[in-house]
Parts: structure tokens; C-alpha cells; sequence
């Protein structure tokens, strides 16, 4: 039957069932005649996915719409969609997404649009083969042309370089709890920023010292060992919470928000704390660097150091996301932890004291009793 056109809230929605599929969603247009069209173009598609099946129908833009339905980041999603959202999968050639790319970014380096379009493009077709959707493809990344692989002088960004555990104990000991319980996870664990944010008290398994994340920059789950300096704090942050409870909080009881690739989060701590210290090159994004450096530095095989940093993409470590894996945990503590960062005054009872804080320019007073004011 066809599909019906109907008027709600000031735009026309389309509603129905075609060869077996239910369908009901807005057009997002408010003239009458134009959205008849769209609902025409629906049915067509409905039609023709049902005699020559999905792979002859769908769009880029339907696989960004069911890759963001994962919980996977926008980031820099929407203008790829832009240009490549009306192709269906099967006509996008490496020479579209080349033409993308130099559009979009004209005058920035090959790893800015590797980085901004190729990466989130990948990661998109990926979840369309997933579905069956599309064929695997090894498409082609830019590369720096001959010759110019000359050492750029630039100052360097904080969060792009690792710094040694010594130096991150004294940074982090100068934070309100809340923040510093996501720096230590973040320094213990090679997580990405947003990857922490995202994590539910479901996602962690304290006793076999595993966390699962569900939802990566790659749009592949993975598996996370969990360090044993960590596992004190994660069985407090997960003790008599529901599953889908957000695992780290603000001082405030409340989620952090996810802005993925922006930050924010904990910016003021990290200023904060930059102040008192007079340490500069530390931010959320360093404990990723600092841990895939120490695990190279302490001789862990570099397939176990990718799978920790979610760079591993064979098949078969996919299939064990939510099995502990005994060389994955033996290297993640070969990390080092220093007395200072043991010795932190929350430590004791993360949840309790989660609601403090160090004000602007003071230093937390070494008493576990005392407190800021």
C-alpha cells in the first residue's frame, strides 16, 4: 500500500508499510508538493530494496544515520554527508572521496584530511559492511608527497606528547577529586576522553579487570584491561549504582557532558591545576600518549600495546571484546605507579569525597581531614 502524507507540528510526515516494511518519519518540509515527492521517492526506495535488496539502495547518508545510531561520533560527519550523502554505497569511488576531501580541506596537510575526512569516512563504510551493505574496500589515505618530510618547527599542542608518571602524579595531586579520578583512569588505561565519559557501571567487570567499551572512534567495540591501581576506584564507582548509570560523575553527582574532539569537560580543573604546579603539558589527551610510550618503553609486544589503544582491528580480537585477555592485563601493569599518587587524600573514599574541591590557586593540604575553604 502506499505510504500515507500527513501534516504534524508544521511539517508533513510520511507513514506506511511497503513490501513488508513499516516506515514512519518526518520529510522535514513544510510544502505540501515537494514532500509528495519525497514520499514518492520512499516508496520507490522501499520497493526497490525489497526486489534487488539493501546493497542496491543505500545511501552514504543511511549508513551515517545508523553508524550515529551506534552512540559513534559526528565528528566532522555532517559535512562528509553533505558531499557524499546522496550516493548510493556501491558508485562511491576512491576518486569521491579524494574529491571530498580536497574540497572540504584545500589547504591543510595530508594528516588533517586523513584525520577530519578519510578516518570518520572509513569508519562509516566499515558499519555499512558490517551491515552488508557494502563490500570491504582498502581505501587509500594521503600521504606526504616526496621530498617534504621535513620536521615542521611549531609549538607543540598539550595532550600530543607523553610525559613521565612522576610528573602526572604531581599534576593530578593538584586536582579536585572528581577530575582526578578521570585523569588517573585516563593515565591507567590509554583510554580516549570521551571513550571515560561514555562509560557505564555495565561496561566494567571490577573482578576480572575488564571494561568493555561499546562504542570507539572506529565504530568497533574493544576490550580495556583494567590496571590494579584502578580497581579500588571502579568497584567504589560502581558499587550499588543501575548498569546504565554514567561511571564517572562531576563533583556535582551529575554526567560529565560528551563533546567529542572539543573538550571541556574538566578544562578548568586542568587550568587549575596547571596553576599551582607550573606544569603546562598535561591535559585529558595525554594519559592516551603517556601509556602507549611506557608500553613501549617497558618491551610489551606492540600487537598487545594496539589492542589496549583500540588500533588492532583483526577480527578475532574483536570477538573476544568481552573476555579478559591475560597478556593485555599483564602489560597494562607494567605502568609504574608512584608512592605520590597512592598517597592521593581521596583515596580513601572516592565517592564521598568526590564532592570536594581545591580552589584557584591553592594546593589541597596533605591531611586526608582537611579541606580547602
Amino acid at each position: 500500500m502506499p505510504l500515507k502524507l500527513y501534516k504534524r507540528g508544521g511539517v508533513y510526515w510520511i507513514s506506511g508499510t511497503v513490501c513488508g516494511k513499516t516506515i514512519r518519519k518526518s520529510t522535514q518540509l513544510r510544502d505540501k508538493f515537494r514532500a509528495d515527492l519525497f514520499r514518492i521517492r520512499e516508496e520507490n526506495r522501499l520497493a526497490d530494496e525489497f526486489i534487488y535488496g539493501a546493497r542496491a539502495v543505500k545511501t552514504f547518508s543511511d549508513a551515517v544515520e545508523s553508524y550515529l545510531a551506534t552512540g559513534a561520533s559526528a565528528r566532522f560527519l555532517e559535512l562528509i554527508r553533505k558531499r557524499l550523502g546522496h550516493f548510493k554505497l556501491h558508485d562511491i569511488k576512491q576518486n569521491d572521496l579524494d574529491a571530498c576531501a580536497a574540497i572540504l580541506y584545500p589547504a591543510a596537510q595530508p594528516e588533517t584530511r586523513n584525520r577530519q575526512c578519510y578516518t570518520p569516512f572509513i569508519a562509516v563504510w566499515n558499519h555499512a559492511v558490517k551491515n552488508d551493505w557494502a563490500d570491504m574496500r582498502m581505501w587509500q589515505r594521503p600521504r606526504k608527497p616526496k621530498g617534504t618530510n621535513v620536521r615542521r618547527i611549531k609549538t607543540g599542542r598539550s595532550g600530543t606528547a607523553p610525559v613521565d608518571y612522576d610528573t602526572a602524579a604531581r599534576f593530578v595531586a593538584a586536582m579536585s577529586p572528581a577530575p582526578a579520578m578521570v585523569m588517573t583512569a585516563l593515565f591507567y588505561s590509554g583510554m580516549r576522553p570521551i571513550e571515560l565519559f561514555s562509560l557505564t557501571v555495565a561496561d566494567v567487570n571490577v573482578g576480572g579487570k575488564w571494561i568493555v567499551l561499546q562504542s570507539t572512534k572506529t565504530g568497533e567495540p574493544r576490550g580495556v584491561p583494567m590496571h590494579d591501581f584502578l580497581v579500588p576506584l571502579f568497584a567504589a564507582l560502581c558499587a550499588g549504582r543501575e548498569s546504565g548509570a554514567a561511571l564517572f560523575l562531576t563533583h556535582k553527582g551529575e554526567p560529565y557532558p560528551l563533546f567529542d574532539g572539543v573538550g571541556g569537560q574538566i578544562k578548568g580543573a586542568i587550568n587549575g591545576a596547571r596553576k599551582r604546579t607550573g606544569i603546562r603539558n598535561v591535559s585529558p589527551y595525554t594519559g592516551r600518549h603517556t601509556v602507549s610510550t611506557q608500553l613501549v618503553i617497558n618491551g610489551v609486544h606492540p600487537h598487545v600495546k594496539d589492542q589496549i589503544l583500540g588500533h588492532a582491528v583483526d577480527s578475532m580480537s574483536r570477538h573476544y571484546t568481552n573476555v579478559p585477555q591475560a597478556p593485555m592485563l599483564e602489560a597494562i601493569n607494567t605502568l609504574p605507579v608512584p608512592d605520590a599518587w597512592r598517597s592521593l587524600w581521596w583515596w580513601d573514599d572516592p565517592v564521598k569525597r568526590r564532592a570536594e574541591f581545591v580552589k584557584w590557586g591553592e594546593m589541597r593540604g596533605e591531611g586526608r581531614g582537611s579541606r580547602c575553604r
